[in-house]
């Protein structure tokens, strides 16, 4: 069909709710908007509106109509994010996705790396969503637990993410230290609110202490994190957490067992790109420098 124009039209006045609100966000005159509507209307010989005096409510046909538009429109965008990281300078946006516990430790190398390339521009998305980057949503994930094994990623191993059993000075105070492991069970702790979480430290958690005895518990580690801070338990923070921030005390010894492989995850379209490359190879030169530190 050679309609895609008057099919984005309606997918707008469908997400607008009125043929004005279209317009706006398509830079183009209303009528442009009702003629677009009336020309694919009458192509397709079905109404795709039903006109009330609040603007346009899709009808069925139209519902079945705009979804698939909605998923094409996404996939454009994000095809053009590809192709827009496909040039050659290391220059427009650079972005990395992780999760929120190693925010802290990437934070500083962007700045760095951004200083000594000032035509790039950085985004760090943290969180557990897994971003596509066969759409372009990210130019390098750095992902933990087993090799990811999405078709056309290229995936080489980065580092281990070293974990860290600690209390605040506020909870020590007020609850003491462990004396030993088989102690722990008398204290409380902050922890994942999913019990089916795999990565090894929450599962040496399930393991060791009662599940009564995780007395706060969330999905996100920054919450957590500020949890263990305001003396509500014991839990895990990452290693660099535990290094650079005075206010934790380690509770025990950390284990090889606790730690998580970490894996930098690039897709084959973009993975030789100057800009790319250019960032792996700032990456693993800082990870060699903090795998000296630690020896």
């Amino acid at each position: 069909m050679d309609s895609w124009d008057e099919i984005k039209t309606a997918f707008h006045v469908a997400r607008a709710g009125t043929v004005s609100g279209a317009a706006e966000t398509l830079g183009v005159h209303h009528a442009t908007v009702i003629r677009h509507i009336d020309a694919l209307e009458g192509r397709l010989g079905v109404k795709l509106f039903q006109r009330h005096a609040r603007g346009y409510t899709p009808t069925e046909a139209g519902s079945d109509l705009l979804q698939v538009a909605e998923t094409t429109d996404d996939q454009f965008s994000q095809l053009e994010g590809r192709i827009k990281g496909l040039g050659q300078g290391v220059s427009g946006d650079l972005v990395v996705t992780t999760l929120g516990n190693l925010g802290g430790l990437l934070a500083p190398v962007l700045v760095e790396y951004q200083v000594e390339n000032p035509d790039v521009r950085v985004r760090l998305l943290t969180g557990d969503r897994l971003f596509r980057l066969e759409y372009g949503e990210a130019h390098v994930a750095i992902r933990a637990g087993a090799m990811p094994e999405e078709p056309d990623n290229v995936v080489q191993p980065f580092m281990a993410q070293r974990m860290a059993l600690v209390a605040s000075k506020s909870y020590i105070e007020r609850r003491g230290l462990p004396v030993s492991e088989e102690d722990l069970v008398n204290h409380d702790f902050v922890g994942h609110d999913n019990d089916e979480s795999r990565a090894p430290f929450n599962r040496w958690l399930r393991d060791f202490v009662p599940a009564e005895r995780i007395v706060f518990r969330a999905t996100d580690s920054r919450v957590m994190r500020e949890a263990i801070l305001a003396g509500a338990g014991i839990g895990f923070v990452s290693g660099y957490d535990a290094d650079v921030n005075g206010a934790f005390l380690e509770v025990i010894a950390s284990k090889d067992s606790w730690s998580a492989p970490l894996w930098l995850v690039t897709h084959v379209d973009l993975h030789r790109t100057a800009k790319v490359q250019s960032f792996l190879s700032f990456l693993k030169s800082r990870a060699e420098e903090w795998k000296a530190s630690e020896a």
